[in-house]
């Protein structure tokens, strides 16, 4: 497992520039929370670092002409984890790519283990509040279909992030920070592995 990088806090930063060329040699998951962005700040990486952005989730839906939430209800969880899994390790073995996980999937050992071994994760780490105020009008989230969600929310956060702070790096995604500053800071992240992200 590659070394931990501070997470950096800064709500603005131009230091990467857009015209910049890198070369990605590893894929690149990015975990953490729902609600965390993983999907847009997933796409605005993949758009600077020239690469195919995959969200694990739609892949699983496409598989299985089912949404996540059908799946759910219908199959169960652990069945849902088990396609997770599969569809983890094809991708991983394919040319480097962004690839964006749901929620649970790096609380997995076999994921986190096929992760470090192809690719590098990434932990865009939020705050209770930014993730609430994220995900708080949206029915898509099939865990959060409880009498108080906010609190299993809360609860998730207090399950999950010890196993994600064992993420290779990390970046700090907040409610006033912008897309384009978010993607920066996991790109100065990832550029501290020359194994996996390079100036062209």
């Amino acid at each position: 497992m590659g070394p931990r990088v501070q997470e950096s806090d800064h709500d603005t930063d131009n230091s990467v520039a857009k015209a910049e060329k890198y070369r990605l040699h590893r894929t690149v998951v990015l975990v953490g929370m729902m609600g965390s962005g993983k999907s847009a700040i997933g796409k605005a990486l993949a758009a600077k670092l020239g690469v195919p952005f995959v969200d694990s989730d739609h892949e699983i839906e496409v598989a299985a002409n089912a949404t996540i939430a059908e799946i759910f209800t219908r199959d169960g969880e652990e069945f849902f984890r088990r396609r997770e899994s599969e569809v983890i390790e094809r991708l991983l073995s394919g040319p480097p790519c962004i690839l964006s996980t749901g929620g649970g999937a790096f609380m997995a050992e076999r994921n986190r283990t096929a992760i470090t071994e192809k690719g590098v994760s990434v932990w865009l780490k939020a705050t209770l509040d930014t993730l609430w105020d994220r995900v708080r009008h949206k029915d898509t989230r099939p865990l959060l279909r409880t009498p108080n969600p906010k609190k299993t929310l809360s609860e998730l956060m207090t399950k999950r992030d010890p196993i994600y702070a064992l993420a290779n790096l990390s970046a700090q995604t907040k409610k006033g920070n912008s897309i384009e500053a978010t993607t920066n800071a996991v790109i100065r992240s990832l550029l501290s592995r020359p194994d996996v992200l390079e100036k062209e």
